[in-house]
């Protein structure tokens, strides 16, 4: 079944979801476009995305984690290298380690790359197949996909002082009563305050959204 992004209601109903349900909907627009797997991380920052997904047969997926491949990855040079969209075939990049050749044992025999967003928060993604070059009607659909999750995942420039401080008791080590106690807050009012910072760093714990806050240096 062949997705085409040719009308844009289509993207942005998701939009009207909660954010990870419209992730979860654009994700599996994603899959009907790429029957051999996809792969992408939103919003790179200091070498770590925002959010990464993946779809990639798990035999390819242990061996490029055992093999560090992401440090040697042409699709990953070529996505830091360039902005908009291309076929692996395509890219020259040196690819001295054959990974592109490798993954062809997984099925992955023909590909696409996908790079959005400023180099300070850059959104890299692939999708693969085994049957054929993708047509450029399916290379604008993936790309058009990519670019609205980079849209709206954009990570908040900061956070506010409230949230901040709530963050940092927990990161303390306090208890959610002392350090309410510790702001003169209800203890309600203190788990709203981390529960508005999870959302705006679209964390699912406390902990994700303190390391994220320190990650983008919010905090």
């Amino acid at each position: 079944m062949q997705f085409m992004v040719d009308d844009a209601g289509t993207l942005s109903s998701y939009e009207g979801m909660s954010l990870r349900s419209g992730i979860e909907g654009y994700t599996e627009e994603m899959a009907k476009l790429a029957p051999g797997g996809f792969f992408f991380a939103l919003h790179i920052r200091f070498a770590l995305p925002l959010l990464h997904h993946q779809t990639y047969p798990q035999g390819w997926t242990d061996r490029y984690t055992e093999e560090a491949y992401a440090l040697r990855d042409p699709i990953i040079a070529w996505g830091f290298s360039a902005i908009g969209a291309t076929r692996w075939s395509e890219i020259t990049i040196p690819d001295p380690f054959d990974i592109l050749g490798q993954a062809r044992d997984f099925g992955m025999v023909y590909g696409i790359a996908i790079s959005c967003g400023p180099m300070k928060s850059r959104t890299i993604a692939s999708a693969s197949r085994g049957d054929r070059e993708f047509d450029t009607g399916e290379i604008t659909a993936f790309s058009e996909l990519v670019c609205r999750l980079h849209d709206i995942t954009e990570p908040p420039a900061s956070l506010t002082d409230a949230q901040i401080e709530a963050l940092r008791c927990v990161a303390r080590g306090d208890r959610h009563a002392a350090a309410a106690a510790g702001l003169g807050i209800s203890e309600s009012a203190f788990k709203a305050r981390l529960s508005a910072a999870r959302t705006a760093l679209l964390a699912r714990t406390t902990t994700e959204a303190i390391q994220r806050a320190r990650d983008y240096r919010l905090m």
